[in-house]
């Protein structure tokens, strides 16, 4: 017995359930039958669901694309931002940057500059009494050097080429000590370095039998003679030989030896025993007159104090830089084999 192909027998009972839901539509059976046929709504839930699910991912991702892209612009704009205050912030001038110093005379000119890269000569923003203010980018090498300023930069510079060697500094006065002058008290913004001065007997005070040296005229102008009368006793660290205006005409050839009092006359052909090392020779340069009286300028108070040292042994500030450069070197020297071991 054959029987009809299977597709003709379940599009048949097709057909025929079609036309009974037909018949029923409406009556109580034809209601029951749909909800029976009708999707069971948790597989629709869950259908939907996982629609989603497979969605999200996408917005997900394009999210977090999206947020990381606008993390990262303030990121930059700070770095930038920063980069841009360290270069506003930079100074367009250091302390060891005079604009001025090309002003001195030639010869004199490499003598600041080492000084003032050793930084030592101590330079103030006012004048010491009277408040007058001062423009911190001028060295002003041509103007004359007070009393007071040299007298800070003397003690300055000298402990410095010697801060290694304790026997040859000058120890500041401290503030318990009894003035040695009748105008730089304690209170006195260079009493220290006066008042160490004067107990050090480098300086005429009566603490050394100067009977005429009871004020210190702290603002009064440097002369050469107290130039070379204070620093020479740093260069020969011994007592001066006596000397007469005839000896100092011999020695320097100076037409005005008879000017020059007692005292710097021995500082003066002191000097002279220094050769080509001399204070007089480096500050002033070939000369028959010495002007005991005239004012020194800030430049040549610096090429005296250049130099510390007899003419066989010294120390220029020059050598000291050099020095310094070379401890430098080795300090990268020894940091770098630090970080290669």
């Amino acid at each position: 017995m054959q029987y009809p192909p299977r597709q003709h027998v379940v599009k048949s009972f097709s057909f025929i359930l079609c036309l009974m839901l037909a018949s029923c539509e409406g009556s109580p059976w034809g209601t029951s039958l749909e909800k029976n046929l009708e999707p069971d709504p948790r597989l629709l839930d869950e259908e939907t669901a996982n629609s989603k699910t497979a969605s999200t991912p996408d917005v997900a991702s394009t999210a977090t694309s999206s947020s990381t892209s606008v993390a990262d612009e303030p990121e930059a704009t700070n770095e930038t931002e920063s980069l841009e205050a360290e270069e506003l912030a930079t100074p367009t001038f250091t302390q060891a940057s005079y604009t001025d110093i090309g002003e001195a005379p030639e010869e004199l000119q490499q003598y600041i500059e080492d000084l003032v890269l050793l930084d030592v000569l101590m330079l103030i923003d006012v004048k010491a009494d009277d408040n007058v203010e001062r423009n911190p980018n001028e060295f002003l090498p041509n103007e004359i050097i007070t009393r007071r300023e040299y007298a800070r930069w003397l003690i300055a510079v000298n402990n410095h080429f010697y801060s290694d060697q304790r026997a040859k500094k000058i120890r500041p006065a401290v503030e318990s000590s009894k003035p040695a002058f009748q105008d730089v008290g304690v209170t006195n913004i260079d009493f220290s370095a006066i008042q160490g001065l004067a107990e050090a007997g480098i300086i005429p005070s009566s603490l050394n039998g100067s009977s005429t040296a009871v004020k210190f005229r702290p603002d009064a102008p440097l002369t050469r003679k107290d130039l070379i009368l204070w620093k020479v006793p740093l260069d020969t660290r011994s007592t001066l030989p006596d000397a007469t205006g005839k000896a100092v005409i011999e020695a320097w050839g100076f037409q005005d030896a008879g000017k020059i009092e007692p005292a710097a006359l021995k500082a003066v052909l002191a000097d002279h025993g220094n050769g080509e090392f001399a204070n007089i020779r480096r500050a002033l340069g070939y000369t028959t007159l010495f002007q005991p009286e005239k004012g020194v300028t800030r430049a040549e108070a610096a090429a005296v104090l250049w130099r510390f040292g007899n003419s066989t042994e010294g120390i220029t500030a020059a050598e000291l830089l050099a020095s310094d450069g070379d401890k430098s070197d080795d300090n990268k020297a020894d940091t770098t084999q630090e970080t290669n071991e």
